[in-house]
């Protein structure tokens, strides 16, 4: 076939192609050339952002397309210390593979609120009045929203200030918020006031700000990402599946609801969370090294004063993981004593997990945490003295995001996309399998010294007084008083 021939069967098919598309379309030939004027703009205009945008592959979500605004934000060394904070903190040194960092937690955050800001503009747009502005912002509030956290992420927050400032109201999310101002000033990014101020909050289209942190019902784009994450890198399984969620989404009321269909999904996502932070962030090693590290700071912080440096963003952004290291290569004699833990640490001499014991439902309400003073205070063995300095006590809360609370109970559900009724499902309308109770606390008992395990171990959970565990006494005498409780 000559190249004329070839020419012409080309032109015919592409014809043929363009009158299937205006018959399946239902358009007429004017209306199918305006269409087509639309996609071929639409095209040139994705094809344009594309060119100014940097493509990183991620072991998660694969390529992240990260656009000109948002690399504005990651080239800058605030952002670029969340390299040097591992997300897990200390939980590689059980599970090897936990060596991600808030680096690449925060670009899959930032893929996800990307993914789902995008599939509510295309299918709700027009109805919602959702403009660029709002896309935008909802892609660097995902990026930013873990900005503030400190060294080894929670341990920073949950295990060292409470200690070194008893009473101090700090949290990253804060950090993250003043952070963001921070930057912007810093390195002169060009970004509108208002839409900087809907990356920190929104107070109009709440549905928005829900999509990264969903203060209504905890199901946000921030736990899809480190459920995925967490799992792979732990070996741990996950039942839940982020993308169903999202593909089966709809905002009705300025709420974000889900297919009633996907209810039990949302129960794997609430029960995935629970079951990694019982398996991997509360495990008794992880939770023996973090406490040894605090300890390691709270040594360490008359010299290198570490809690000073989380008043303002300018001092906090230069604290990451490398302080480990800092503390124990250093030759000043002031951070020898931190020295010694941190040398236990790398010997794996740790704080020796003495005992622990779940809190009974019908005490849920009224506990108070228990101390050490309470378990000096109940040892019953003579001959060896117990002081308050020799063990730590670690009182754990392991919910599935609501407390006592059913937390599916505060989701909203659709029947389908021809339904404009939202509505609440009851979990004996899923299945009867499901839990009846939502939150364990847990008290364990660690000796800081390996001699002193047998006597710490005061929790003798297999033995009875005659009327209760040697523990249900003690933490039944916690709720009546402060003072020392006596065992009968």
């Amino acid at each position: 076939m000559g190249l004329r021939n070839l020419s012409a069967a080309f032109d015919m098919i592409l014809e043929l192609g363009d009158q299937k598309f205006s018959r399946t379309m239902g358009l007429r030939h004017d209306e199918h050339d305006e269409a087509f004027t639309l996609s071929q703009n639409a095209t040139g205009h994705v094809f344009q952002e594309r060119l100014h945008t940097k493509c990183m592959h991620d072991n998660v979500h694969r390529s992240i397309y990260v656009d000109a605004l948002s690399l504005r934000f990651v080239d800058t060394e605030q952002f670029q210390r969340l390299r040097d904070i591992r997300q897990l903190g200390l939980c590689h040194m059980v599970y090897p593979g936990a060596v991600h960092t808030r680096f690449e937690h925060s670009l899959g955050t930032y893929y996800l609120a990307d993914q789902a800001i995008t599939r509510i503009k295309n299918f709700q747009g027009a109805e919602l009045g959702i403009d660029r502005s709002d896309v935008k912002a909802v892609k660097l509030a995902g990026l930013l929203h873990d900005i503030g956290h400190g060294p080894f992420s929670h341990v920073f927050d949950n295990e060292f200030l409470p200690k070194i400032l008893p009473g101090e109201k700090w949290s990253h999310e804060e950090m993250s918020v003043d952070m963001i101002d921070y930057i912007v000033d810093l390195h002169h990014i060009d970004i509108d006031s208002g839409d900087l101020r809907r990356v920190k909050s929104s107070k109009e289209k709440r549905f928005l700000y829900d999509i990264v942190a969903n203060g209504r019902n905890g199901i946000d784009v921030d736990k899809f990402d480190y459920i995925e994450r967490d799992t792979r890198a732990c070996g741990i399984g996950n039942s839940f599946s982020y993308s169903r969620l999202m593909e089966n989404m709809r905002v009705m009321d300025d709420e974000i609801c889900y297919r009633a269909k996907e209810a039990r999904n949302v129960y794997n996502l609430f029960q995935t969370r629970a079951d990694l932070h019982r398996t991997v962030y509360t495990h008794p090693k992880v939770k023996a090294m973090e406490l040894m590290l605090a300890d390691a700071f709270l040594l360490a912080n008359d010299y290198l004063l570490i809690s000073e440096q989380i008043q303002s963003p300018e001092d906090f952004w230069k604290l990451d993981d490398t302080i480990l290291k800092a503390i124990e290569t250093a030759c000043q004699p002031e951070l020898k004593s931190a020295q010694e833990i941190i040398l236990r640490l790398r010997r794996r001499q740790l704080y020796q997990f003495c005992n622990e014991y779940a809190v009974p439902k019908e005490m849920m309400d009224h506990f108070k945490d228990v101390t050490a003073k309470d378990i000096v205070c109940a040892q019953t063995r003579s001959g060896v003295e117990l002081r308050e300095e020799d063990i730590v006590v670690n009182n754990q809360k392991i919910d599935l995001t609501r407390g006592q609370e059913d937390p599916v109970r505060s989701v909203s559900f659709f029947q389908d996309y021809e339904s404009n009724e939202k509505f609440k499902i009851q979990k004996e309308r899923i299945s009867h399998l499901l839990p009846s109770f939502f939150l364990d606390r847990i008290v364990r008992v660690y000796s800081k010294k390996p001699e002193l395990v047998p006597v710490s171990s005061l929790l003798p959970l297999h033995k009875w007084d005659g009327r209760f565990p040697v523990i249900f006494s003690l933490l039944r005498a916690r709720l009546v008083t402060e003072v020392c409780p006596r065992l009968d």
